[in-house]
């Protein structure tokens, strides 16, 4: 309990005293290729808790007095206070702005990137411009000299502050998995260190071949963008400036300019952004990828649910088949038989109903007879058509009731029948009549058409059995508005559905067109339908 309270206490001065040892360890790189204590500088305090700021300013300007002692600079406090106090003072003034106006230490996609790269370049040309005042305050330099080194500073600070910031937010923020950095390890091994002894050997030689070895070190920057992101971008933009400065100052003993300066600034920036943009990217194919996998599981869950549905609405509609198959044997056997017995029990009393002068009242009663005989054969055709079961699907098609129908119409009725229906399912068979039965009613009733055309098409196609039905007339067609409570296409419409079909009202220029087609998966051959 006592260490958690003084935690608080030992974290701040611990944290100031770790800061202090890296910024005087950076010290030896300011001079003369980069500023890398610019950059720890910066995004230690992008990192760190504001209580902690105190302590962390307080170390680096103590460490920086300590090397201005050691160093015993001639100009004595001057140093101190125009050269090393001013700027972790302006840094940490435009941090404390910039993280008001929620400036974040993320490079998770290109938007975060530019953000945090136009915040540091801000922040460099406020720290580089007040030492530039405090410069010209101590120094007399002519004004060219004092741009040159303004210019310089200015590289310096920003590419420092791009070579050590986004290393910085990967071990503080972002740190890459196991897996992650094995691959990291593995690429350095089999890409970046022969790209460091190719920029070796190239740099020994002369003048074109040394500035074209610093293009070539771009190559694995570019590598380790693209398949490692920022992280990638960001450790091997490290790496190969380190290599560079390694071999200018043991090797070659040439001093970098400001070009060197501004390709490694030009090269940093965009490897950041190609990095961040192919993480962008990988986090979208991803998400993508995890949309699909689920919009493929619902899609699967719809397609059993459509199934399902297909098949309760299948067997409610063979249910309502087979009660109609009832209903109309029932009727036969009862209703017939009946009216049968009567009408026989009135050719009986024939002769007494002549004797008796009811001889009208035999005939009155012969007529209702054949009135309900012939009204109770539309009904049993209605419920179950006879002629399906005797004749087969395509006798009936062709010289059943609906031909009839439309001979009594007046009306011409064309067939063209192909295939052999006993590849089809009872109950498919069934709805191609039925079909066929309402688009002919319909047809007489509402189109006022001449002409009624109907082709049926059966086969076979990897296994499944098609039958395609194409039906139409030369009628009025449909009304623009087709009235609420009319049940004829909406109902072969559902029938069709229900048998996993598929139903299609053409648009024509005269008349009405369908094509339906359905499926059968029976899997052997019926032999009842001749």
């Amino acid at each position: 309990m006592r260490l958690k309270s003084l935690l608080p206490y030992v974290s701040g001065p611990l944290a100031g005293l770790g800061y202090a040892l890296a910024w005087a360890l950076l010290w030896p790189t300011a001079e003369p290729d980069w500023t890398l204590q610019f950059g720890l500088r910066f995004g230690v305090l992008l990192l760190a808790p504001l209580r902690y700021w105190g302590w962390l300013i307080g170390g680096e300007l103590i460490a920086a007095g300590l090397i201005d002692f050691l160093h015993s600079y001639t100009m004595g406090w001057r140093v101190f206070v125009y050269g090393d106090l001013p700027q972790p003072i302006v840094v940490a003034l435009c941090l404390g702005l910039l993280r008001r106006a929620n400036l974040r230490p993320s490079l998770r996609d290109p938007e975060e990137v530019s953000r945090l790269l136009l915040s540091a370049g801000f922040t460099v040309v406020a720290a580089t411009a007040t030492d530039a005042l405090m410069m010209a305050l101590v120094h007399e330099l002519p004004p060219s000299g004092l741009l040159q080194a303004l210019g310089d500073e200015l590289l310096g600070n920003y590419v420092g502050l791009l070579l050590l910031v986004p290393p910085l937010i990967m071990l503080w923020r972002a740190r890459p998995s196991k897996h992650e950095m094995s691959e990291l390890l593995m690429d350095g091994l089999l890409v970046m260190l022969p790209a460091l002894v190719i920029l070796l050997i190239l740099t020994e030689q002369a003048a074109p071949q040394r500035e074209f070895a610093r293009v070539l070190s771009l190559a694995p920057v570019l590598f380790f963008a693209f398949r490692h992101g920022w992280r990638g971008a960001s450790l091997s933009m490290l790496m190969s400036s380190l290599g560079m400065a390694l071999v200018d100052r043991v090797f070659t003993h040439a001093i970098p300019t400001a070009s060197s300066h501004m390709f490694l600034a030009v090269a940093g920036t965009g490897a950041l952004m190609l990095g961040s943009a192919t993480d962008a990217l990988r986090r979208s194919s991803a998400r993508v990828a995890e949309q699909n996998v689920y919009l493929a599981a619902v899609n699967r869950r719809l397609d059993h649910l459509a199934r399902q549905l297909r098949d309760a609405a299948r067997g409610n509609m063979q249910a309502e088949e087979n009660q109609r198959r009832h209903m109309a044997a029932e009727l036969h056997d009862e209703l017939g038989q009946n009216l049968t017995a009567i009408q026989t029990h009135v050719k009986l009393a024939q002769n007494r109903l002549q004797q008796a002068g009811l001889e009208d009242i035999g005939t009155s009663i012969n007529s209702i007879l054949g009135h309900m005989r012939r009204a109770l054969h539309r009904l049993l055709d209605d419920l179950r058509p006879a002629v399906l079961d005797e004749f087969g699907l395509m006798r009936a098609l062709d010289e059943g009731p609906i031909r009839d129908l439309m001979a009594t119409a007046g009306m011409t009725y064309s067939t063209e029948l192909y295939g052999d229906p006993r590849l089809l399912e009872e109950d498919i068979r069934t709805a191609i009549y039925r079909l066929a039965q309402e688009s002919a009613t319909n047809a007489v009733k509402h189109a006022q058409a001449s002409e009624f055309r109907l082709r049926l098409r059966i086969g076979e196609r990897a296994g499944i059995a098609l039958a395609l039905l194409d039906i139409r007339d030369n009628g009025v067609g449909l009304p623009e508005r087709v009235p609420r409570g009319g049940r004829g296409l909406q109902g072969m419409r559902d029938r069709v559905m229900s048998l996993g079909g598929l139903f299609r009202l053409r648009p024509d220029q005269q008349g009405v067109h369908l094509r339906i087609l359905l499926r059968s998966t029976i899997s052997g051959r019926e032999t009842s339908d001749l």
